[in-house]
């Protein structure tokens, strides 16, 4: 009997729970659409950034118009249109493309912590370690944590000072093979990358690991691996993956469908990345166990990072590697191209070189003595920013830059290349013009006069130690040589697919200068 009231009763107090529940399933309801309307409301109210007119299938968006190898051109074109700051549409994503300085600097400095997380490729996540380096991760303190490593260890100020005997060293072995070159072959066109790239291989080696490995024992590849082979698996490869376009970073909710050809690339460009460095951290830690320690970055992270995994380790390592081998090359190289194409200039330069150095060898010291080199430097590094764009960030709260509201969810690209293009701040921007920065309203030590280095908490760690390798190169370079360039090389001016690295090798005829000063110490 107690068991059937009990059943009476549950079946009595049915329709009074069945009111609750449907009572708050419509409060819920009235919530969730005075929300939705609120919304609505907003984003009637708030200014959207433009967007450019989208042809074809809607869901590929503006995919089809940025199907050419350089979308950054794409987009600074689009900014004389539509303006500074505009909304595009990549497949599943809203991206905000960024094209002035200002909107730039208030994207990296005002609204910082909105917008402080990367949104990789695919590949990237792979060749990162899912942003196991300083360039790639998010502003979290893993990042703070490694920045400040690699600043104090390899590209701070202190770190230079230390590391100068290296930079040193690579300056003479340059200098001295491009002798060596005219002493060969005369008035044959020298190969001015082949050159300063090996030597800035081993110069990023030096500062990793101590050394310049001319080989490598690696058990994963079972191979001894030369000099050569090192670089391309540690630079060229990884450079080639990270601009690798996967068509699912676009259709993310089709990442389900495997893209085999380009999977099975990138991981392979990883494995034998990682084999190497393992080889390279494996020598390194038997150094160390030996008692010989030596002034570079890994004995540092081996020693003192008790904190990081192996992985992290072997990452942050390579991160030194690669940016000190690659970026400082693009410089470099389209200096020496624009000096080359330019005998006034180039002359110019030298005159101001003679007056301050004389007889001695040019030395970081005069870098800050000759404002023209200084000019050269900006100049070029605005006409051909080593990164065009810089890797997407994603906006996790609503903000708002330009006077327009950028809701969360969006991505932001920031043009480099655009900002640097900018009609509205450079005359004539396509000229590479270094006279535009002798100009009062830019002060002589500041390194951030473009945008090539970025702005706010993100700003590249690698400036310092990148001006200090170009400008010197440059300086030594045309103190001791004078460079032309060879028949039908003016117009390579074609850059490698993303990037704006050269894409043809600066192939230069160089001739002595009446210059005697290589026996003479250089000044303090």
């Amino acid at each position: 009997m107690a068991a059937s009231e009990q059943i009476i009763q549950a079946f009595q107090a049915l329709p009074f729970a069945t009111s609750i529940a449907l009572g708050s399933l419509s409060v819920l309801f009235f919530v969730f659409f005075v929300r939705k309307f609120i919304s609505k409301q907003r984003m009637e109210s708030v200014k959207l950034p433009p967007v450019p007119e989208v042809p074809g299938i809607p869901i590929i968006g503006n995919l089809l118009q940025l199907k050419e190898k350089k979308p950054y051109k794409t987009f600074t074109k689009w900014a004389e249109t539509y303006g500074p700051i505009y909304s595009i549409r990549t497949g599943a994503s809203t991206v905000i493309v960024l094209n002035s300085a200002d909107v730039a600097k208030e994207a990296m400095v005002t609204r910082y912590s909105s917008i402080s997380t990367r949104k990789l490729s695919n590949a990237l996540k792979i060749l990162t370690s899912d942003k196991c380096m300083v360039a790639t991760s998010d502003y979290d303190e893993f990042h703070k944590m490694a920045k400040r490593f690699i600043l104090t260890n390899v590209l701070g100020a202190n770190a230079q000072k230390r590391h100068r005997c290296n930079r040193d060293t690579m300056m003479e072995n340059i200098s001295s093979q491009f002798h060596s070159h005219i002493k060969d072959y005369g008035l044959q066109a020298v190969n001015f990358r082949k050159i300063f790239e090996s030597e800035l291989f081993g110069l990023a080696m030096k500062q990793a690991v101590g050394k310049v490995v001319e080989s490598i024992y690696v058990k994963e590849i079972g191979a001894t691996l030369s000099k050569d082979e090192i670089f391309k698996i540690l630079v060229l490869d990884a450079m080639e993956g990270a601009i690798e376009v996967d068509w699912r970073d676009f259709f993310p909710y089709l990442g389900w469908i495997p893209n085999k050809g380009v999977e099975m690339k990138i991981q392979r460009m990883h494995s034998r990345r990682q084999a190497v460095m393992n080889a390279l951290i494996n020598e390194a830690k038997r150094r160390i166990a030996s008692g010989k320690e030596l002034n570079c970055y890994s004995d540092f992270l081996l020693s003192e990072a008790n904190s990081l995994t192996e992985q992290q380790i072997s990452m942050l390592l390579w991160e030194t590697i690669i940016e000190t081998s690659d970026t400082t090359l693009v410089t470099t190289e389209w200096a020496i191209y624009q000096l080359a194409k330019d005998p006034t200039r180039q002359n110019r330069l030298f005159q101001e070189i003679q007056a301050v150095c004389g007889s001695h060898k040019f030395m970081e010291e005069n870098i800050s003595q000759i404002p023209y080199l200084g000019a050269v430097f900006h100049e070029t590094l605005r006409k051909h920013s080593p990164a065009p764009v810089v890797p997407l960030r994603y906006v996790h709260e609503d903000t708002e830059i330009g006077g327009y509201f950028i809701p969360a969810g969006s991505e932001i690209a920031i043009n480099i290349y655009g900002c640097n293009m900018d009609k509205k701040q450079w005359e004539n921007p396509e000229e590479w013009n270094p006279e535009r920065f002798l100009d009062d309203k830019y002060d002589p030590a500041d390194l951030y006069k473009t945008m090539a280095f970025g702005a706010g908490k993100r700003v590249c760690a690698g400036s310092l130690q990148a001006m200090l390798i170009a400008c010197t190169a440059i300086g030594r370079l045309v103190q001791e040589f004078q460079w032309s360039l060879k028949d039908g090389v003016e117009e390579n001016v074609d850059t490698v697919g993303l990037t704006t690295h050269k894409l043809h090798p600066l192939h230069a005829i160089i001739r002595p200068r009446n210059y005697h000063g290589e026996n003479i110490r250089p000044t303090s």
